[in-house]
């Protein structure tokens, strides 16, 4: 009978959490991938290294983005990571893929579309399964948050698959969740609907760009139908901007926001 495998070690560590509080890359990787594991042996190490990396956690910036698919919500990350870096922050991006229904695969295919960002040596990007989880997240993003923190990342970005109304975990995980919208995306009505708008502390128009009169106008629309909302911090009217990701516009006054 063959013998059990290991679970997931850093190489040159004796135990897993000493490479991620080193800040090696490899080792945050893997100390990652143990906490996705769904073995009883994993789980196990997992919650003992958690424990051990908890006191080192909690001190970045946690940023949630959710949006449609196609709104840019990997081309707003990077212009956004690479900005920050300039800024000297080090940056962590969970990113989230939706899983096949029929197959349960995923593509995984954010760090191809985050190329400059994913190159840097202060940035790091995890793309992650939603595996059936619910909520625009997968099973373990809370963990992989901490897990990032600990190695010395003081902003965390999660990026959400593409959502949808009621897709809205994220904003219980992150200090400010954004919403991105598209300039030509629905009405006044798709504006006031309950559910994700109730809950974004930020929302931000990408690709204004293309068409600003368009955009002008949407933006405007939707400042107004945040008051007939009622938003899940009373003394907060979410601020809503306009910026374009692939120019690189609008990070500044973002991040000063956030």
């Amino acid at each position: 009978m063959t013998a059990p495998s290991n679970p997931p070690s850093c190489a040159g560590a004796d135990a897993p959490e000493d490479g991620v509080l080193a800040g090696q890359r490899r080792a945050l990787a893997r100390a990652i991938t143990l906490v996705e594991s769904s073995r009883a042996d994993h789980q196990q190490a997992a919650g003992e290294m958690l424990a051990r990396l908890l006191p080192h956690a909690g001190k970045s910036v946690r940023v949630g983005i959710s949006g449609v698919p196609g709104v840019g919500k990997s081309t707003f990350i990077e212009a956004l990571g690479l900005h920050l870096i300039d800024k000297g922050h080090k940056v962590a991006v969970l990113a989230v893929d939706p899983s096949s229904s029929l197959s349960g695969g995923s593509i995984l295919g954010d760090k191809t579309q985050m190329e400059r960002l994913s190159v840097s040596p202060q940035a790091f990007i995890r793309p992650s399964p939603a595996a059936g989880s619910l909520g625009g997240v997968a099973a373990h993003t809370r963990e992989s948050v901490l897990i990032c923190e600990a190695a010395g990342f003081d902003v965390v970005i999660v990026e959400t698959v593409g959502v949808g109304q009621s897709e809205i975990a994220v904003a219980g995980m992150t200090d400010v969740f954004v919403l991105l919208q598209l300039p030509n995306a629905g009405d006044d009505l798709q504006a006031i609907k309950r559910g994700i708008v109730e809950l974004a502390d930020l929302i931000v128009y990408n690709k204004v760009d293309l068409d600003p009169e368009a955009a002008e106008l949407a933006m405007g629309k939707m400042r107004n139908s945040l008051g007939m909302l009622r938003s899940a911090h009373a003394a907060w009217r979410p601020p809503v901007l306009g910026v374009s990701a692939l120019r690189g516009d609008g990070m500044e006054t973002f991040w000063q926001t956030v």
